[in-house]
């Protein structure tokens, strides 16, 4: 146990301020502060030692050097255990500091509310993440709060110590401390990395804050959490069971996909972070309606993105089947009414959901792989026909879409696709022409008008037996990349079949 006699108080966030400083005059605390907290706890009628006198030394450069004084870091690390750390504060007339409560200037929210530098850089903290450090550091004698939030068990642990703090609770209040120092030099780093347009730093630091424990990972053997870069994931959930691990993993695959489609318009279907239904038909019924009858049976228990709001029309549809999501922008009552009487179905209403970053990582052992999102808006300028026989508009249309669908799907992937919805999807196949015959058969099972179908291919045909595949079972036009040794082959065959042939100028792999 280790007594508290005197402490140092600085701190932007002076919530809950109050609470402390009743339990530090209970156990007869002296009390050291700064600035804007010593005219708060003067304010609150307490006792306090404004921070310069303590050391003889004014404020200076504005306010920039505070605590950088030898009198607050030799109270602060000295071991007191020591006595040639005890002689040094003797001969230098300084005194023990027992309780550091610190937190940062707002260097996190300052960021999002304005650009301009010259105000983001006077919120870098300097003093205050410097004692943290130090009061981290010597955790044997020393106590760090560095949130309100720690403020209740600190008092409960002054009540039942009679004053002191175990060193258990100092190892913890230590431990994230330093979290909390790492976090926001990561913030600060990251901003300086962002404004310089360096992507690939030679370190990188990541910082995201716990949103909550899941209750297992993939599966229930495993452990699973969810973090965000920021306080909320702006995802809200309206009714239902807590989301699971691959439910994210499902809401993720669909959020990425809709985030590329028109605004307020589509219908995607995830099942095992794969697209098995996707339609942009303005119509919202008809659009749920073509976006599941691609694949109806894998879409039962999946998730259903809607990129509008949901009306009561499409409520009792979505009613019809078993899903594990559903996911828009906004519920009307009478249809949040209707999808509630499902009590295990998660709502959700992503209106507040945007895409700030466009990093994706791979984290395995301890490599990390890191890359920007495949997020191309597609334009009629980055294909060319190659085909003697060109696409009409609505072909080029159906092709574009159905390239756009093609890329969030695991490789190797082909889409068919019909009237701007998908009619088949044969995803994540070793074999290119084995996704071919997935796609097709998925077709012909659940598509009864096979008339204009198109295809898309994430990556070239390297032989002729694919697009031959998809060409055999009445595709009119193919879009693929570029890059094959046998992409001549290709235009021939594609030339000789009177089929329409697009070719990408990128790739579009994801694995």
């Amino acid at each position: 146990m280790k007594k508290i006699k005197r402490a140092l108080i600085s701190v932007s966030d002076k919530k809950y301020l109050k609470n402390i400083l009743t339990i530090l005059k209970k156990f007869k605390v002296e009390i050291i502060s700064t600035g804007g907290t010593f005219k708060e706890i003067k304010k609150l009628k307490f006792k306090c030692i404004k921070l310069s006198n303590y050391t003889n030394f004014p404020e200076i450069l504005g306010g920039r050097v505070k605590t950088l004084h030898p009198k607050i870091y030799g109270g602060i690390l000295n071991i007191r255990k020591n006595k040639k750390h005890l002689k040094d504060l003797k001969k230098n007339n300084l005194k023990d500091i027992d309780l550091i409560i610190v937190n940062f200037y707002p260097f996190e929210k300052i960021v999002q509310k304005t650009t301009d530098h010259k105000k983001i850089i006077e919120n870098i903290d300097i003093g205050g993440p410097t004692m943290v450090r130090a009061a981290a550091k010597n955790y044997n004698d020393v106590t760090i709060l560095t949130s309100p939030h720690q403020y209740l068990s600190f008092v409960n642990q002054l009540n039942q110590n009679n004053g002191s703090t175990s060193l258990e609770f100092r190892k913890t209040m230590s431990r994230i401390a330093f979290t909390e120092t790492a976090y926001y030099d990561a913030l600060i780093a990251n901003y300086f990395n962002k404004i310089s347009n360096i992507q690939f730093p030679k370190k990188k630091i990541f910082h995201y804050k716990l949103i909550e424990k899941l209750r297992y990972g993939e599966n229930p053997h495993q452990q699973g959490a969810i973090y965000s870069l920021g306080s909320s994931i702006n995802l809200n959930q309206l009714h239902g069971k807590q989301l699971s691990y691959n439910n994210f993993n499902d809401i993720n695959a669909a959020l990425t996909i809709s985030n590329t489609l028109p605004n307020n318009t589509g219908v995607v279907i995830v099942k095992h972070a794969n697209p098995c239904g996707v339609s942009i038909i303005k119509d919202k019924l008809k659009c749920y309606k073509s976006a599941l009858a691609t694949d109806p049976i894998s879409a039962f228990g999946g998730i259903v993105l809607c990129n509008f709001k949901i009306n009561l029309k499409l409520a009792l549809e979505l009613n019809k089947i078993f899903l594990e999501v559903i996911i828009a922008k906004k519920f009307d009552n009478d249809a949040l009414q209707i999808l509630k009487k499902k009590k295990n179905v998660r709502l959700i209403d992503s209106s507040n959901f945007r895409f700030n970053q466009d990093s994706k990582i791979n984290l395995f052992n301890d490599i990390l792989l890191l890359q920007n999102e495949d997020k191309i808006k597609f334009k009629t300028k980055d294909f060319k026909v190659v085909s003697k026989i060109k696409p009409n508009y609505q072909q080029m249309k159906n092709l574009i879409f159905a390239f756009n669908v093609c890329r969030y799907t695991k490789s190797n992937a082909i889409v068919l696709a019909q009237n701007e919805s998908t009619v088949g999807i044969g995803s994540g196949q070793p074999s290119r022409i084995d996704s071919c015959k997935i796609a097709i058969n998925k077709m012909k099972k659940f598509s009864k008008n096979h008339y204009d179908i198109v295809a898309a291919s994430d990556a070239f045909f390297p032989f002729v037996d694919g697009i031959e595949k998809l060409v055999q079972s009445g595709i009119s036009a193919v879009i693929q990349p570029s890059g094959s040794i046998n992409d001549k082959e290709i235009i021939k065959f594609a030339n000789d079949t009177n089929t329409v042939l697009v070719f990408s100028k990128t790739r579009h792999f994801r694995h």
